[in-house]
């Protein structure tokens, strides 16, 4: 207790001749349920800049009578109501003067944003069950953003909106699934957020936002995925599926991805095949079937191509035999794949053609490359046996030679 009080006497209240802070003596000194959240500060992105009690709670922290330093005539409000917090907040960070003295960099507009939201739209119908700022961000132990043990933090935010979205107890009145953290969890977003740590794949803000969160809505769904997959979007906007997707008030995106699970796609998606989403609306004979069965027939047989000119240099690679040119080559047809799946976005299959036939080429060119490699090596064999052959034989027959003279004499 001595260290925590020490602690605060110098980070809180100041040098020895500064004013004593009675909310931190005299909390720390009662060891009451408030000297928890007190040491909490020490760490605290606003108690590092000097911020203390009474700027969030109010009051007179130079006061030693109890009942002065919290005399509601002096701003103090306790333990601030739901509907307050956003206010208290906002004192600060929507002041942009205040905000240029200690981070200039943070947007002045999340209060605004805030109040936009379905937490914020809820919260003003007087629901205080609805996330304010300190939901999110914490309390007396606010970390910033980008301090990875932050609860904003990319890899913790799925976390820190399942602790409301996933417990279903919580949740029931409002009659939304719960299950949505758990399902991103399973996702490729999620894969790339936590197994490989690229914190650049989004989580549940780069979707629904974060001060300003809402569901999107079907119209605007294209618009979210496309601020990534932005090549994806252009060239769905672009063709058959927008027009019929939008009567039908389906979202573009999630009709064959989904949305908190994406699973990662591969060929299979496309096509004819048990797999394919795209049976769901077509049936066979229709355009739309033959299409599809088109492009994943292409798609199929240029990865075939790909991977059995790749199995022919790799024999030859493992043989001893040049053939690394042929292999920089190849990577050119694994590039065309790329592009024609991300063509498939189109809907054409004369455009997914356009990239899968320059490639068919390529993968042809690389595999005959590998073969004749592999006949070259064939033939160097063959030719060694050969040598060593008549080598052979010319060493039998001096000996032979040599013994016969030997047998003369």
């Amino acid at each position: 207790m001595f260290v925590v009080a020490a602690l605060f006497l110098i980070g809180l209240q100041g040098p020895p001749s500064a004013p004593v802070n009675t909310c931190v003596s005299c909390h720390l000194e009662a060891g009451d349920d408030l000297a928890a959240p007190i040491a909490k500060v020490a760490d605290d992105v606003h108690g590092k800049r000097g911020f203390s009690c009474v700027h969030c709670h109010g009051g007179d922290a130079g006061e030693a009578d109890m009942d002065k330093a919290m005399d509601p005539r002096k701003g103090f409000v306790g333990k601030p109501a739901p509907k307050q917090i956003p206010v208290i907040c906002g004192k600060c960070h929507s002041n942009a003067d205040t905000m240029k003295r200690f981070n200039p960099g943070i947007r002045v507009d999340q209060e605004a944003e805030y109040r936009t939201s379905m937490h914020g739209k809820r919260l003003a119908q007087g629901d205080v069950k609805a996330a304010t700022c300190v939901s999110c961000h914490g309390n007396h132990g606010i970390r910033a953003v980008s301090d990875p043990n932050a609860p904003v933090f990319p890899t913790h935010v799925a976390e820190t909106c399942g602790r409301c979205h996933s417990d279903a107890a919580y949740m029931k009145p409002y009659g939304i699934p719960t299950d949505q953290a758990a399902k991103y969890k399973a996702s490729v977003h999620a894969d790339a957020l936590f197994k490989m740590q690229d914190l650049s794949a989004p989580t549940c803000n780069d979707c629904h936002g974060n001060h300003g969160a809402t569901p999107p809505g079907t119209a605007s769904v294209a618009n979210v995925c496309g601020t990534c997959h932005a090549r994806q979007s252009e060239l769905f906007g672009a063709g058959p599926h927008k027009s019929a997707f939008d009567t039908m008030g389906v979202g573009e995106c999630l009709a064959c991805h989904g949305n908190h699970e994406v699973f990662r796609p591969t060929d299979a998606f496309i096509g004819t095949g048990n797999k394919a989403i795209c049976i769901k609306c077509h049936n066979q004979g229709e355009p739309g079937y033959e299409t599809a069965a088109t492009i994943r027939q292409d798609l199929l047989t240029l990865s075939e191509r790909i991977a059995g000119a790749d199995s022919v240099l790799e024999r030859a690679a493992r043989a001893g035999m040049e053939v690394s040119r042929a292999r920089f080559e190849l990577t050119e047809a694994n590039h065309d794949l790329t592009n024609a799946r991300v063509l498939i976005h189109s809907f054409s299959a004369p455009g997914v053609e356009k990239a899968t036939g320059p490639a068919l080429a390529i993968a042809d060119k690389a595999r005959q490359a590998g073969e004749n490699a592999l006949k070259e090596w064939t033939f160097r064999r063959k030719g060694l046996a050969v040598s060593l052959l008549v080598i052979a034989l010319a060493i039998v027959s001096v000996y032979l030679k040599i013994r016969q003279i030997e047998a003369g004499s």
